[in-house]
Parts: structure tokens; C-alpha cells; sequence
């Protein structure tokens, strides 16, 4: 029996989405045709729009889609010399100044609109205060999991991707008043109002729209209090089990179904690996890159040293986690930690 804990690095299709896309797919047309076979496929893009827009809290604001965050950040952040904290994701790091200090998890912003700032971190479950007049944030790990609302937020753009909260893989979007001047990072037919060439995914479209309004009726219904229940139940049984435990996080505000906690001298992969054998699927607190393990700097810039960093799991939980699966991991990462305490 496998249990599925990584909800950050990615969600289960909702049956909400897989029913949009399954009808999209007998939309023949190409969006940009003018015929009735196009204009039904435009007519799936602009629905999904729509519910995006809702969903986000966005009824004026432009929406361009993508292939997702990590397209929609670059289409964001190109070229602007933004400032950030070492904390943000790989997506948004590739294009700003890393220079903004991190005091207690809190990003410390000097001038909103010469920064970016992530709404939530998808290693530890931070969150942060968005600052009014606040350039670019990555809402990608939060949406649908806290309350938030583009259009009272203050914020020049937002960006995020789809699979995250129960959409398909490979489409995001990027949100943004009106006639904001945005330069297209992929030329071609003008597609998107002109700012992102290339024809529109439009079943992946249809899956996010559906997507964002399933989850943003589980969050106005409450269901993810529950999740932080069974969250608040597997830190404290963990720390029971080993008291060394450190919680990363803990004392600030987090997403409700994150935890990221380290095991002095057991190494995140390790567990990752005897957690898997289990039937477990959990990531580690480090990233993998070109086959070489790196300590992950956004736990450095939460204040871990390298030797702790190393040792941090991160287990996210989804809206159909159960409290038997919290306790079967934990029963399972007890045993598997005294059996390497002695060996």
C-alpha cells in the first residue's frame, strides 16, 4: 500500500479538472480560428479564464497562461533587476538579487516595488506578509491553500501553476492589472493578448479553471483546518518518538498541511529512500541537481546550519490525507530511526 505525502511538489488530479479536460478534448478547434470550431475552443480558454479570475480574486486584472510558474516567472522577472531572499524558488532565484535578509522566517522588504516575495515556501510551509505595492509574488504554494486575493493584495503581479492545487501539469498563469506593459518572452503568433506566442493548451486550460474553483470552495468550506490538525498530530508525535527533532518553522505562520522537521546525523535523502521502501512518497529538505546532493539554501537562510539542513524531510499532506496514514508514517519512520540508531 503506497501513501502519498508530497502534495507540494505536486497534487492529485481533482475529479473536477479531469471532467473539464476530458471535455475539452472533443474541441476540435484551434482558438485563434474564426470559424465555429475555433471560436468553441476560444470559448474553453476564455471559460477557464474566467474562473481563474474569480478564483484568485482578479475580475479586472489580465490573465496570460503558460506552461507554468516557472514560464510565468520568467516572463515576470526578466530584465528587472528585482531584489529577493535566498528562500524563493529556483523559478524566481534565477532572476533576482538575492540580497533581502530573512529574520525569523520573515523576508525583510525595504522597497515593495523593487522586490518579490513568495506568498508560502514549498520546503518549510512559510508563510509571509505581502507588502502593499509589492512588484512580483509567487502565490504558486499557497493558492488555494490560505486566503488570497489579487485584487485587495496591492501587488503588481502574481504568478502560478496549475498542479499545484489539483490542476494537470504544464500550464500556469500570470496575473497582472490591465494594460500592464509586459514584454512577450516567446514570439510568434501573438497569442495571449500578445504577451506569450504559441497555441493555447487548451485541455490543460480548461483542467486549471475547474481546478482553481474546486480548490477555492475547499478553502472558503474549511477543509483544510482538518489538514493542519493531522499536521499538528504528526509533530508531536515525531517529537515524542525523538526528541532531537527540530521543527522548521514552527513558531511562524505555515501552510496548514507542511512539515519540514530535522533529524540530527540522519540525512534527508537517506530517509527519503527508507520512506519510500515503506510505501511512503516524502522529499527531503535538499535538492538534487546534476546527480549531486546540495544543501538547500533556504533552509540556511531560515538559520539551519549545513549539518542540519542535511537532515530535514518535508511531509505535505493533501485534502484526503487520513489520520491512520499520519500514524502509519509515523509508526514507520520510528522504526526505521531506532534501526539505524542501532546499527
Amino acid at each position: 500500500m503506497r501513501t502519498y505525502l508530497d502534495h507540494n511538489a505536486t497534487a492529485p488530479l481533482r475529479p473536477e479538472a479531469r471532467t473539464a479536460m476530458l471535455a475539452a478534448m472533443d474541441v476540435v478547434g484551434n482558438p485563434s480560428s474564426v470559424h465555429a470550431e475555433g471560436r468553441a475552443a476560444k470559448g474553453v480558454v476564455e471559460k477557464a479564464r474566467a474562473q481563474l479570475a474569480e478564483a484568485v480574486g482578479a475580475p479586472n486584472a489580465d490573465i496570460v497562461f503558460t506552461s507554468g510558474a516557472t514560464e510565468a516567472a520568467a516572463l515576470a522577472l526578466a530584465g528587472r533587476g528585482l531584489k529577493a531572499a535566498p528562500i524563493e524558488h529556483d523559478a524566481v532565484h534565477a532572476w533576482i538579487d538575492p540580497v533581502l535578509p530573512v529574520v525569523d522566517g520573515a523576508v525583510m522588504v525595504d522597497d515593495p516595488g523593487a522586490c518579490a516575495l513568495q506568498l508560502a515556501n514549498s520546503e518549510t510551509g512559510i508563510l509571509q506578509d505581502l507588502p502593499q505595492g509589492l512588484a512580483v509574488s509567487d502565490i504558486t504554494q499557497g493558492f488555494g491553500r490560505v486566503p488570497f486575493s489579487f485584487s485587495w493584495s496591492g501587488i503588481g503581479m502574481v504568478f502560478l501553476s496549475a498542479h499545484k492545487f489539483g490542476g494537470p501539469k504544464g500550464v500556469g498563469a500570470l496575473i497582472f492589472p490591465q494594460g500592464t506593459d509586459i514584454a512577450s518572452q516567446i514570439k510568434g503568433g501573438g497569442q495571449e493578448m500578445g504577451r506569450r506566442s504559441g497555441t493555447e493548451n487548451v485541455i490543460a486550460i480548461a483542467g486549471m479553471g475547474a481546478a482553481a474553483v474546486a480548490a477555492q470552495a475547499d478553502l472558503a468550506a474549511g477543509a483544510w483546518d482538518r489538514v493542519a490538525k493531522l499536521r499538528n498530530i504528526l509533530e508531536k508525535a515525531i517529537e515524542a518518538a525523538e526528541n532531537s527533532t527540530i521543527f522548521v518553522g514552527k513558531d511562524q505562520s505555515r501552510l496548514p498541511n507542511t512539515s519540514c522537521f530535522v533529524t540530527p546525523g540522519w540525512k534527508g535523502e537517506t530517509q527519503v529512500m527508507a520512506m519510500d521502501l515503506a510505501g511512503f512518497a516524502v522529499s527531503a529538505g535538499s535538492a538534487c541537481s546534476s546527480g549531486k546532493v546540495k544543501v538547500s539554501r533556504v533552509l540556511r537562510a531560515v538559520g539551519l546550519d549545513d549539518d542540519q539542513a542535511a537532515g530535514a524531510l518535508r511531509v505535505s499532506l493533501g485534502l484526503d490525507t487520513t489520520e491512520e496514514e499520519v500514524m502509519r508514517f509515523v509508526q514507520a519512520w520510528t522504526e526505521k530511526r531506532a534501526r539505524r540508531r542501532a546499527a
